[in-house]
């Protein structure tokens, strides 16, 4: 599904470049974000929701299915965003995952014998590589992270251990610098 690729790059983007292992308290603003968001994703559900009222079947099971989908979508990127932590990223991709897959079941539920069954196990193959990504892509972000932690404790040492070749208040300054610089 694009959407959900387009999710899975935006959400990667996002944690690699703001995630530094600690939650960033939510502003007012990002709590009425939050909050609209929500709400916006609750009043869409509804009209569509009433939209597939008006259809019969198995169609109608697909619809419901994917207005529940694109309010776990809405819903999940809203938390995830007024959340803004690693984990939460990835419970929002687990979250479509499972949406995505509610989605591909109900489609399958209008095949029968053998198609029906290799639907469903593509939808379940499916699932399966979402789940499996947004895991993976959490580890890669944590490692990437205690890699340039790793880096910087490193890098600081190697500048105390300069500052080491000075004396009096030259060292003390050169020590402060390299506590400023490396964020100790």
């Amino acid at each position: 599904m694009n959407k959900n690729k387009l999710f899975t790059a935006i959400v990667v983007s996002l944690a690699c470049a703001a995630w530094g292992g600690q939650a960033v308290a939510a502003t007012p603003e990002a709590k009425a974000a939050y909050k609209a968001a929500n709400e916006q994703a609750g009043l869409n559900y509804k009209l569509a929701h009433a939209e597939c009222e008006k259809i019969t079947g198995n169609p109608k099971d697909v619809c419901i299915a994917e207005a529940k989908a694109v309010r776990t979508y809405d819903e999940a990127v809203a938390q995830a965003q007024y959340t803004n932590t690693l984990r939460a990223y990835t419970k929002a991709r687990i979250k479509i995952a499972d949406a995505n897959y509610d989605v591909d079941l109900a489609r399958c539920n209008a095949l029968t014998g053998n198609d029906k069954d290799v639907c469903v196990k593509l939808a379940k193959s499916t699932k399966v590589a979402a789940l499996a990504d947004a895991k993976a892509d959490k580890k890669v972000i944590e490692a990437r992270s205690d890699a340039r932690e790793a880096k910087r404790k490193a890098e600081y040492k190697v500048a105390t251990e300069k500052c080491d070749a000075l004396a009096g208040a030259a060292k003390d300054d050169c020590i402060k610098a390299a506590k400023t610089q490396f964020g100790y």
